[in-house]
This record gives structure tokens, C-alpha cells and sequence, in this order.
């Protein structure tokens, strides 16, 4: 009988939960078409970047909301190091509310969105708001949804272009799960200037021997009720800590409180809500050096036995595999693989069923309710 993540398809139907499921599973078989598509456009993408990563004076804006403002916070360090221009991550909701503390006219900038379905309110007015502040600004949509706001927005634009990820990946579930996966790999394809094709199909490979290896060890750990979950990572993977804190809050419909933190920065007074009902999970760096940060705090908090369980997700971690030393960055899609199986049965267990946990409509898949205000500060 097949089985997904230990239950059969039938049995996530039941529990509202199959779309969720089969998406976190389809991801690596999705890497590997958006490796085609990314070699199918190479050459016109080299054509729209030109010459802005090896401008100094160049700022390139990485933006969205929630998930899609994390995958930007995850690879933002790792392409602002290799090249000359300057690299930030800036969420669409910071822009719209404080865009004189980013924008400068005179400054070559180019945006690249992440949505996943460009649907967003504040997709649009971030992309129209730069376009009005920063004359010639250029704006690369990353986005999973051709019909979206967004790609029609850019669409016969000179300025614009749309890199479109494989069609499956915006998601049906109400979380951000091959969406997120397949954006963050295309930026970081599209941006690192050591990127070859076959790192995505090592990736593929790897992540189906995680999500095969995994299973039955996270289904276990997502039938045991917790009431906190604290999800630590260093450098790029504080950011991926964030991602996956948001999952657990989400399937869980806010039922399970989740926090997200580094390894450093969680003595600094956050560790005061780790409790007997609170699991800790720890992405581990691929750097030595904050490798040996992250050991110190994992035994600083098993000689305190202060929370219910503390694991590990990463290279030697709790939930490993034998992947190559590179950089967090790339190896993010591969670690949240556990964090998404993780929230689905939480969600299960809870009986929120996972595709829509909120059918009360306060929480929804597309941002509702935002009304966009002009900035008289331009």
C-alpha cells in the first residue's frame, strides 16, 4: 500500500491534509524541473541582470511578505559576500511603511520579488512604489503564479522580468511549503556566480533520500503534544529557523506557540519560555566555527533538562544526511524538509486539518484586508 509521510493518501484526504503532504513531498522532483527552466533561460536572464551585481554603487533588493520575505533573508548574506554591489533583504511590508530608509533616487537598484501567488496587496504596491521613488529601477518577479497581480503587472515591461517556477508549486495548502523551496533555489541559481546545474540535481537527490529516511522518525516526534517549539539557526539559517517556526504556528492554527532565534542570540533572554512542554529544534551550520556556537548552547541546555526534548537537523544532527559541505544557503531547502513533515502532523494531530487550518477565514491563504497608502516622504 503506498503510504505519504506514514499515512495513505486516503487517510490525508480524511484528515484535510493530502494537498499539504503531497506538496512537501513533490519537491524534489519540482528542483529538478526548475533546473530546466532556469538552463532554458540562462541566457536572456544574464541579458536582463547586465552588469547591476558587479555595480558597487548598485543595491539590489531582495523583498516579500512572510515566507517569501525569509527566503530572501536566507540567501541575502551569502550573494551580498560575493559580489560588489549591495544586497539586502527588505521585507515588502518595511518598504511600504518606511521607504525613505531604503530608497535613494539616485542609486542603480533592482528588486527581485518573491510571491508566491503575486496575489498579495503588498506585492504590487512595493514593486509600483519603487518604480514611482527610483527612475530606472528594474524588477526581477520570482513568482509561482503566471495569472498572479504580480507577473501581469510585469508582463511586456522592458523593466520587468518574470521567472515563473514550475506550475506545481503554488501550492493549493494553505502554507508555503514547494513555493518556497523552488523560489529560494532560483534566486540563489539566478545570483550565485559559482552556481552549476548540478547542485540542484544533488540537491533532488538528497532531499528524496531525506524525506524517505525521515519519515517515520518525524511522524513519531509529530504525534508526541508539545506546547512551544523553538527553532534556533546561525547566520542564514536563523532565517530558515524563522520559516520554520512560521510553519508550526500556521498548521497549528496559533495552538502551538513557536519562536525562532540563533544559537547566540537565544541566552540573551529569550530562553526564558523553554519550559518541560517546549521542543527545541537546532538547524546546524555547515560552518565550523558556528558549529561549535550551536554545540556549546545544545549542551548548555541538555545540562539544564530544562525542555521536553532537544534535536538536531543537519549535518551529524538528529535528522541527518551525508550532504556536501556548502553553504547554509544551499543547504536550507534541504534541512526544512524536516521542519514542513514536522507541522503537518502537528497539525494532524491537533485536527485542524492541515490544507486550511483556519476555517474561521481570520488567517488566509492570500493577505486580505490591506489598504495601501501613498508616502508623502517622495
Amino acid at each position: 500500500m503506498t503510504t505519504l509521510f506514514q499515512r495513505t493518501p486516503e487517510a490525508w484526504r480524511e484528515l484535510g491534509g493530502l494537498d499539504t503532504a503531497e506538496e512537501i513531498a513533490q519537491q524534489p522532483a519540482l528542483w529538478r524541473e526548475l533546473a530546466r527552466l532556469l538552463d532554458s533561460q540562462r541566457a536572456a536572464l544574464a541579458d536582463f541582470l547586465g552588469d547591476v551585481l558587479s555595480t558597487p554603487e548598485a543595491r539590489i533588493i531582495l523583498t516579500g511578505a512572510g515566507s517569501s520575505a525569509y527566503a530572501g533573508e536566507i540567501i541575502a548574506d551569502e550573494i551580498n559576500a560575493a559580489w560588489p554591489c549591495q544586497v539586502r533583504a527588505i521585507s515588502t511590508t518595511s518598504l511600504l511603511t518606511h521607504p525613505a530608509l531604503y530608497l535613494r533616487r539616485e542609486r542603480p537598484t533592482l528588486v527581485i520579488s518573491f510571491a508566491r501567488s503575486g496575489n498579495s496587496p503588498e506585492s504590487t504596491a512595493a514593486v509600483q512604489l519603487v518604480r514611482d521613488v527610483v527612475p530606472h529601477a528594474r524588477f526581477l518577479n520570482i513568482t509561482c503564479n503566471a495569472d498572479g497581480d504580480l507577473a501581469r503587472q510585469g508582463a511586456g515591461d522592458k523593466s520587468s522580468y518574470n521567472l515563473l517556477m514550475p506550475a506545481a508549486s503554488c501550492d493549493r495548502g494553505f502554507a508555503m511549503t514547494s513555493s518556497f523551496t523552488c523560489m529560494l533555489l532560483a534566486a540563489l541559481s539566478v545570483l550565485d556566480p559559482d552556481f552549476q546545474t548540478a547542485q540542484i540535481e544533488m540537491l533532488a537527490q538528497l532531499g528524496e533520500r531525506a524525506l524517505t529516511g525521515w519519515s517515520a522518525p518525524v511522524a513519531q516526534l509529530g504525534a508526541q503534544k508539545v506546547a512551544r517549539v523553538v527553532y534556533l539557526g546561525s547566520g542564514p539559517l536563523e532565517s530558515l529557523a524563522k520559516e520554520a517556526a512560521l510553519k508550526i504556528l500556521e498548521l497549528t492554527g496559533g495552538e502551538v506557540l513557536s519562536v525562532a532565534n540563533s544559537a547566540l542570540g537565544f541566552r540573551h533572554g529569550p530562553k526564558a519560555m523553554v519550559n518541560r512542554e517546549t521542543l527545541v529544534l537546532m538547524f546546524r551550520s555547515s560552518d565550523p566555527v558556528a558549529r561549535r556556537y550551536e554545540g556549546d548552547l545544545l549542551a548548555e541546555l541538555q545540562r539544564d533538562q530544562i525542555a521536553a526534548t532537544c534535536l538536531t537537523i543537519g549535518a551529524g544532527g538528529d535528522f541527518s544526511i551525508d550532504a556536501p559541505a556548502w553553504a547554509d544557503a544551499w543547504l536550507a531547502p534541504l534541512w526544512l524538509l524536516m521542519a514542513q513533515q514536522y507541522a503537518l502532523h502537528q497539525s494532524a494531530l491537533l485536527q485542524l486539518r492541515p490544507d486550511n487550518p483556519f476555517a474561521s477565514g481570520t488567517v488566509n491563504r492570500v493577505v486580505q484586508g490591506v489598504t495601501i497608502y501613498r508616502h508623502d516622504a517622495f
